[in-house]
């Protein structure tokens, strides 16, 4: 069968060449009927728009970058599925590039996704703190998600750490805690010291102190997880809930809880953050955590680089509010 042209659907669909290929591209000034009558005749017809000559109008190429130095694609892949929702699988192509945290590389890739000519750059960093701009003389605009650019002049899209505290800490003082501990990752990550700030203002607008009267900062780890609440159960053996800055710490304190034969959630109840559900899912029990949204966060970053691509690129930072995902790790003290 020879492939379907752009006459056959407006042939089909009873209307001008001209109205078909509005259609199809989104254009506003088609009614829904008409748009509804030629995307029937485009699919029964099999029809699909010659990208090459689309971009050779439009000087568009429908792809992608998006670069990032997230190894393990735990933050980069859920934004990554994001911004691909966002953009549509048949309208926009993503290509994935992985710099490592090296500098040089970075820029290789860039050169690389440039001389493919993308239409615009997503770059997601491996942590929360700021990172430096790519400039401003790239030819394509650029929207930097979960990690901010250093330069005030660029789109960055964030989660909002310090609201995410106080979320965790809310939810523990509506159980009826009053108890509360927290232990965390590396001082020198911003969102660590953002978690803290927001918990702690959190307790203080309840009248309450940190149990231990201090944050425990450490690693990123279950082992930190561990010694953590060795020493907090050493000093504190009241406490009755403990909010984790990560769910890997949180999967450390779990194991500690359970050592020394406190129930959880009835004598100590645990906050991780982060929902990554390979650990939240399979703890025992299963873990009440801070989802950062990432996804959102993806789609959100594919939306302001739709927009950016159109014309009209906006600056500053835009943080977003996580949310609270309860499992049975939680529950009212009785």
């Amino acid at each position: 069968m020879e492939r379907a042209t752009l006459r056959d659907v407006a042939r089909l669909a009873g209307v001008s060449v001209a109205t078909a290929s509005k259609a199809l591209n989104g254009q506003p000034q088609v009614r829904a009927s008409t748009r509804a009558r030629v995307l029937q005749a485009a699919s029964q017809l099999a029809f699909s728009p010659n990208t090459l000559a689309q971009g050779l109008v439009t000087q568009r190429t429908g792809t992608v970058g998006l670069l990032t130095s997230d190894l393990e694609g735990r933050f980069s892949i859920p934004i990554l599925m994001g911004a691909e929702d966002a953009f549509g699988t048949d309208q926009t192509s993503v290509f994935l590039c992985d710099a490592r945290g090296d500098s040089i590389r970075e820029k290789h890739h860039v050169r690389a996704l440039l001389s493919r000519r993308v239409d615009g750059l997503i770059v997601v960093g491996a942590r929360p703190d700021s990172r430096p701009s790519l400039g401003h003389d790239l030819p394509v605009p650029v929207i930097y998600a979960y990690a901010p650019s250093d330069d005030p002049r660029d789109l960055s899209l964030v989660v909002d750490n310090e609201g995410g505290g106080r979320l965790a800490v809310d939810h523990l003082i509506r159980c009826g805690r009053r108890k509360i501990a927290h232990i965390t990752g590396d001082a020198t990550y911003g969102a660590a010291q953002d978690r803290a700030r927001g918990a702690l203002a959190r307790l203080t607008e309840e009248g309450l102190a940190v149990a231990g009267g201090e944050v425990w900062f450490g690693m990123w780890s279950e082992a930190w997880g561990r010694g953590a609440t060795r020493m907090l159960l050493e000093r504190h053996p009241d406490v009755d809930a403990i909010f984790a800055g990560s769910d890997e710490i949180a999967r450390g304190v779990l194991d500690v809880l359970h050592e020394e034969r406190l129930d959880v959630p009835g004598r100590v109840a645990v906050v991780g953050y982060d929902n990554w559900t390979i650990l939240t899912a399979n703890a025992r029990p299963p873990l009440t955590t801070i989802d950062m949204n990432l996804e959102q966060l993806g789609r959100v970053a594919a939306q302001r680089l739709f927009t950016a691509i159109g014309g009209t690129l906006g600056s500053g930072t835009e943080k977003f509010a996580p949310k609270l995902v309860t499992r049975e790790s939680t529950a009212p003290l009785r």
